[in-house]
Parts: C-alpha cells; sequence; structure tokens
C-alpha cells in the first residue's frame, strides 16, 4: 500500500454523516470566482470558533479577506510563497507518492497561484498567545513535579513547547473550518507558504506585530468534485501499546 491508495468507503446506513465528510475533504484548489455569501462565512469562522482553544483561552483572531482589490494585492505575495515552495520542498514528489499523482497536484496548485487574484475567501486565522502568569513558588512546584533532568530539558525546549501550544489553540479550529466548507460544499484547502513572507503578509492585511498568524486559506466553490481522499491504510500507521 502506498499514499495514494484509497481509503474511502461509505458510511454504513444510518451511520454519521461526519465521517463521509471526512473522508471526501480533498484540498481543493481550483476555485469558481463566484461571490460566497457573509452568512456563510460567518458559519465558516463560527465553526472555527466552536473548535478546542488551550486552557479556553480564546486569543484567536481571523482576518477574512473578500475584497477583490485587496485579493489582487496579495496576489504577487501568493505567487512568490508558492514559487519558493515549489523549487525546494515541493521539488520533489512525497515519498510514496506517485509521480503522475503528484504532478496532477502540483497542477492544481500552480492554478491557484496563477488565478489567485480571484480567490473568493482567504481567511487568515491568527493567534495572540497570552504572557504566562508565573510565579517563584509555582516554579519550585513544577520543577519538582517534573524532576531535575526533565525541568533541563523543557527549559531548553521553550521555543517548541510555545509553538505547539499556539498551534494546539489555533488547528482544532481550523479543522472546524475546513470540514464545515465540505458540508456546505465549499472547497479549501489550508496553507502555511505565507510564512515565507509573513511580515509581508502582515503588513498588506494591518496585522498587528504581536500577532502570530497560521495559515491561509483559501476558500471558494470548486471547479472540479470532491471525492475519496488518498491515505495511508489505519494498520501502517497504529502502534497498540507501545511503539
Amino acid at each position: 500500500m502506498t499514499t495514494e491508495s484509497v481509503q474511502h468507503e461509505s458510511s454504513a446506513p444510518g451511520g454519521p454523516a461526519l465521517f463521509d465528510t471526512m473522508s471526501t475533504m480533498r484540498a481543493m484548489r481550483r476555485l469558481k470566482p463566484d461571490a460566497i455569501p457573509d452568512e456563510t462565512i460567518d458559519q465558516l469562522i463560527q465553526a472555527a470558533v466552536w473548535g478546542p482553544s488551550g486552557g479556553n483561552m480564546q486569543c484567536y483572531e481571523y482576518v477574512v479577506v473578500t475584497d477583490r482589490e485587496v485579493m489582487a494585492r496579495l496576489a504577487p505575495l501568493w505567487k512568490r510563497c508558492v514559487d519558493s515552495y515549489l523549487a525546494t520542498t515541493g521539488k520533489y514528489a512525497p515519498k510514496g507518492m506517485d509521480e503522475a499523482a503528484y504532478g496532477r497536484m502540483v497542477a492544481a496548485i500552480e492554478y491557484q497561484r496563477d488565478h489567485f487574484a480571484r480567490t473568493p475567501v482567504l481567511v487568515i486565522p491568527c493567534y495572540r498567545f497570552p504572557e504566562p502568569r508565573l510565579d517563584e513558588e509555582g516554579l519550585i512546584a513544577s520543577a519538582q513535579a517534573l524532576g531535575p533532568e526533565a525541568t533541563e530539558r523543557m527549559m531548553t525546549s521553550q521555543a517548541r513547547f510555545q509553538a505547539l501550544a499556539e498551534g494546539s489553540c489555533v488547528y482544532p479550529g481550523v479543522q472546524n473550518l475546513l470540514l464545515a466548507a465540505r458540508a456546505l460544499g465549499l472547497a479549501a484547502n489550508i496553507t502555511i507558504w505565507h510564512l515565507f513572507l509573513e511580515e509581508e503578509w502582515k503588513r498588506e492585511l494591518g496585522i498587528p506585530d504581536d500577532m502570530a498568524t497560521f495559515a491561509a486559506i483559501p476558500v471558494g466553490l470548486p471547479v472540479g468534485n470532491f471525492g475519496p481522499v488518498r491515505r495511508r491504510p489505519v494498520a501502517e500507521v497504529v502502534h497498540r501499546d507501545r511503539w
């Protein structure tokens, strides 16, 4: 089996419709230019807001771009980011993926790049992680609970911990948004290529310096049809009880 194996079976009668939604939620990059109603966009953001948020802090904000002039100004930034990706990481097919299938994926990426100014909706999830509230007594108790070796490791991995903490507060909501888009018949795909030029994106969209951005999600009506996703079989990825 490879990553191109089709892992989709229709839900049994009476089974959860969510499973059908997830199993046909491809990254759809070819979008019609038709406008999406504001109430539909609000439904997508509502779904995102319903997502879990670490510590229930809910420090997320969403920039939603629909203005054609703004999208046209973003299009050159998108092109630079995509071209950078395709020249490096995106130059080669992932291990286990058929070259022809990867070629089709790249063609869709290039189509989206070349038609980006016509994107109906672009969603930028943002998060401002609050300063931690720490005191000496709590730090001592934490070190005692972890032990000296683990405490030292924790001190040297703060950057990774911070990134994961922020991401865990944002990406569950992003997944909710993608699921809601699919359920509403909309195409969407999550990208982080904008991070190559994050400062330029933030400047163009007026996003505050202390606000981190976590994705750029184009949304619109699909040109093609939804279909089964291609993923590795469960038996290949699960380790029961231990590795």
